[in-house]
Order: structure tokens, then sequence, then C-alpha cells
């Protein structure tokens, strides 16, 4: 699998292009991503959300009709594109696929698994390709995401935690802010933050 970065808008959203078997899946298409997401792709094949945050959603529509793909996005987070309830003015955007829960889905012949990770918002899930994990606001180098906005819930988080904390495999972790890092690097971190949320 080829991975393509794009850090996106005012709080630098990571916008990826995972391509796999000459296929394309754009993941977060945030601020301003329409252009570099033309640019950078030959097959596209979807549209994949890890949540529904603005920064992370917000060129999803026009991604969509641009390139002519569906957009898939966690059931519980569909809201979030066509309500605008953090009234940042974001563009509504229409889901083609509610992902419910842990779900495996094969688009065009690939493998593309998310596994439902909620706290930082109802739906936050992380998507898995190949090997390697989008994990939007889920973990980051040294970090967790927030549980402090409307919608998001310590208790949820604290369940997740236990659950990325007893995934037995290791793959790249490719996080919606910010560099790169694996899921054993942040396993062996992770259990001193479940004092802190």
């Amino acid at each position: 699998m080829i991975v393509k970065k794009q850090p996106m808008g005012v709080y630098q959203t990571n916008c990826y292009i995972a391509s796999i078997d000459g296929k394309d899946f754009i993941i977060d298409p945030g601020v301003g991503a329409l252009d570099w997401v033309v640019k950078n792709v030959k097959n596209p094949i979807a549209i994949l959300n890890t949540h529904g945050h603005f920064d992370h959603v917000w060129s999803n529509q026009e991604v969509k009709e641009a390139l002519k793909i569906p957009i898939y996005v966690p059931k519980e987070d569909a809201f979030m594109l066509q309500k605008d309830p953090f009234g940042q003015g974001t563009p509504p955007s229409e889901p083609d696929v509610l992902v419910t829960g842990d779900e495996i889905l094969m688009l065009d012949g690939v493998k593309v698994e998310y596994i439902h990770l909620p706290g930082h918002t109802p739906g936050n899930s992380v998507i898995m390709i190949d090997d390697g994990m989008f994990c939007g606001d889920f973990v980051f180098e040294n970090s967790i995401g927030r549980v402090d906005f409307p919608f998001s819930s310590p208790e949820d988080m604290k369940k997740s935690i236990k659950k990325f904390l007893s995934l037995p495999y290791d793959k790249t972790l490719y996080p919606g802010h910010g560099n790169n890092t694996s899921i054993k690097v942040e396993q062996s971190r992770i259990c001193n933050w479940l004092n802190y949320i």
C-alpha cells in the first residue's frame, strides 16, 4: 500500500490517499482538500470518514461530486455531516453508506475494516487497510483524542482504549493530526493515559 498525506486547513488535519492494487481511497478530506486529492488520484473508489468532526469532512461533498464516488461514515456520526452542530459553516455532505459498529467491507475487491472506538465522538472509528490503520482523532503520537467536546464521552473513551490495548497485531498508525506512529508503540504508552481522562 502507498499512502500520501497532506495536512489541511488551520487545524492541519491530515487527509490521506491510500492506494492499493491500483485503487485509491480518500480518508478524511478536510478543508481545501479537493485540489490536492484530484491531483493525486488515478482510480478513486471511495471517501472514508473516521468520524464526523468538521475538519475531517469539510470537503466530502465536493470530492464526492468531482470524482463521483460514495462517502462512508460511521452511522452515529452521520448527523454531523448534515447538521453542522459546531456552527463552523461546514458544507453539508450526503453519506452513501452508514457503517455500523465493527464492520468489514469489500470495496472493489479491497478489504476495508472499520473498528468502532467511540469516545472522541459517538461513531469514532479507525479504518484498517492492508498494513495501515487510519485512526482519525482516536490516538496520536504520544497522545489520545479529546473527550471534552459536545457529543464526546470520557467513559466510552476508556472502554475504547481497553479495546485498543487488546489488539494483538502491529500496524502503522496514520493519525488525523501530526506524525505517523504504530499500534505497539502507542499501546506501550497508553496505559498511563487512563488516569487522565
